[in-house]
């Protein structure tokens, strides 16, 4: 199944808002096993929104892009400077931040969760949260082993991340891909969309339909 390529540099991803238009909706996909689920989870959102898809290099062992919606962009490291020219041009990770009204990391993994905490930007998924707009809603949804999810360094980077105003679908407990059971599965994609949503339509109403 043929997937669109990403745009070429000249292309400028952001538009106005519009109170008619579908919600943005940027998906991320780190590297976790978790990410076995992100084609289902792009399927959920694109029934309801415009969406486009990051994906680090680690995810893409597991992601099936084959089962992706077939008008789902998805935006990888290689994009990000393969775009760029010449002074001018757009720069993806801006691009991408300025056209997103959410952001949505599913799975978030322990690395990534890492790197967010410590503001380091080393691919294009921790580009764009470094330049996020933090005026938008961030949602994560972290996957990782039982004994990382309750390692003190997660909750400490918890806490930044928290600071910062992202929110937390927290994971699940049950058996894990290693074998392991207990504390530290993505929750199911039906739940991350419908809390997402849940929350756009909420603040929808609040400001009068204009978010």
């Amino acid at each position: 199944m043929a997937h669109p390529e990403p745009p070429t540099a000249n292309m400028n991803l952001y538009q106005p808002n519009s109170a008619t238009r579908k919600p943005r909706i940027l998906l991320a996909a780190s590297g976790s096993v978790a990410a076995i689920k992100f084609a289902n989870l792009c399927h959920c959102f694109s029934e309801w929104a415009e969406v486009k898809a990051v994906a680090t290099k680690a995810s893409l062992h597991f992601i099936d892009r084959v089962s992706l919606p077939k008008d789902v962009t998805v935006y990888t490291d290689e994009d990000e400077w393969s775009m760029w020219k010449k002074i001018g041009d757009s720069v993806l990770h801006i691009e991408l931040r300025r056209w997103a009204d959410i952001m949505v990391i599913a799975p978030l993994s322990a690395n990534t969760l890492g790197k967010i905490a410590g503001g380091l930007c080393d691919n294009l998924l921790t580009c764009i949260v470094r330049a996020w707009d933090y005026s938008k809603p961030m949602f994560v949804a972290p996957a990782m082993n039982t004994f990382m999810w309750n390692n003190p360094f997660t909750e400490r980077h918890l806490m930044v991340i928290d600071d910062l105003g992202i929110s937390l679908i927290p994971p699940v407990t049950k058996r894990l891909a290693c074998g392991d059971y207990g504390n530290g599965a993505m929750a199911e994609p039906s739940l991350i969309y419908s809390t997402v949503r849940l929350f756009y339509e909420n603040r929808e109403l609040s400001n009068g339909g204009n978010v």
